[in-house]
């Protein structure tokens, strides 16, 4: 039997995007899984080129696959967030295979990324049952045996809580084989806390086909949900650090994160932080309050180490400013 894996996407104002990354998950092997698709009150006509795209009536263009039109219509499942509290209301498509059906549930508001994808991991629990909830950028792109691979791994080890693939940059200067993420390490007695393991290493340096790492990209990230006694993404982080603060206190409870080595997806990275604002001091400013929220909640020794971590802030910002 295969482990039913609720398959959570965040869209705000990227339509095209998310339909790309539907649609390389409706081709998957792996043949036991439900979409949610949360729209966090997007204004940019996301609602109707979801449904055009679920009819068939918009056909996806991507380096990464051929677009199918066999699983086409999709059915597709609209609630909004309030009604998505309510199971009673909710009808059970439990006869359509999992590549012909959506959940999409509209927010009234843009909530952020943690409280977003909180609302479609309560409504899985409440509806589905499953056994997984994987969260997934809407900037992503999946390989076909990627999910497959992910539950081999997860299926091993009792004591793993999160897993995430080898994420790859969607396009590096014209190449899809550079390797943008590795999961990560904490080191939270310097800004900004964590740092990603391709920094100090690459895939080539593993024997084996997964990493035991500190945290796992919230653009890819995958809990074993049963047993967890933690669920839900910490609402004071709006935008950064969620997956990083999940990670640590679920290692605090004896849970692993790994990486699944042969399991890859493409990544258009940076794609939701542009959105959130054009302004590049103003994105900067954000990262750093997210980053100085995180510190604080881990480091029982905040107030000491602020005045270094901003000196180290300015130290970082100053060189990407004199690298221009």
């Amino acid at each position: 039997m295969n482990p039913l894996v609720a398959i959570i996407i965040l869209n705000w104002n990227g339509w095209p995007d998310t339909l790309e990354c539907l649609e390389s998950l409706f081709q998957i092997n792996y043949p036991n899984f439900e979409v949610i698709l949360v729209d966090n009150n997007s204004q940019d006509q996301s609602i109707q080129k979801i449904k055009e795209y679920c009819q068939g009536e918009i056909q996806v263009q991507s380096p990464f696959f051929q677009y199918q039109k066999n699983n086409k219509p999709i059915k597709i499942k609209l609630i909004t967030n309030e009604e998505s509290k309510f199971d009673s209301k909710i009808e059970k498509d439990l006869n359509l295979p999992s590549n012909q059906k959506l959940t999409l549930i509209k927010n009234y508001e843009n909530y952020g990324f943690a409280k977003g994808n909180n609302i479609a991991i309560k409504y899985s629990l409440q509806n589905l049952n499953p056994d997984y909830i994987f969260l997934l950028n809407n900037d992503t792109v999946v390989n076909p045996d990627f999910l497959t691979k992910m539950i081999q791994s997860a299926e091993e080890d009792v004591n793993i809580g999160i897993l995430g693939p080898l994420i790859y940059y969607y396009d590096w200067n014209g190449r899809s084989n550079v390797v943008a993420n590795l999961g990560g390490k904490v080191d939270i007695y310097k800004y900004p806390g964590y740092y990603d393991l391709i920094e100090v290493s690459n895939p080539g340096d593993y024997s084996e086909n997964i990493i035991e790492c500190d945290w796992v990209s919230g653009a890819a990230l995958m809990m074993k949900i049963s047993d967890m006694p933690i669920k839900y993404l910490n609402e004071k982080l709006f935008f950064g650090c969620e997956d990083i603060d999940l990670a640590i206190l679920l290692k605090k409870q004896g849970y692993k994160s790994i990486i699944v080595l042969n399991s890859h997806i493409w990544h258009k990275e940076g794609v939701s932080r542009k959105k959130r604002s054009s302004d590049s001091i103003k994105r900067a400013l954000m990262e750093i309050k997210s980053n100085l929220t995180f510190l604080k909640a881990h480091n029982p020794y905040y107030y000491q180490y602020l005045p270094l971590y901003i000196l180290q802030v300015i130290k970082i910002y100053l060189l990407v400013i004199i690298r221009r």
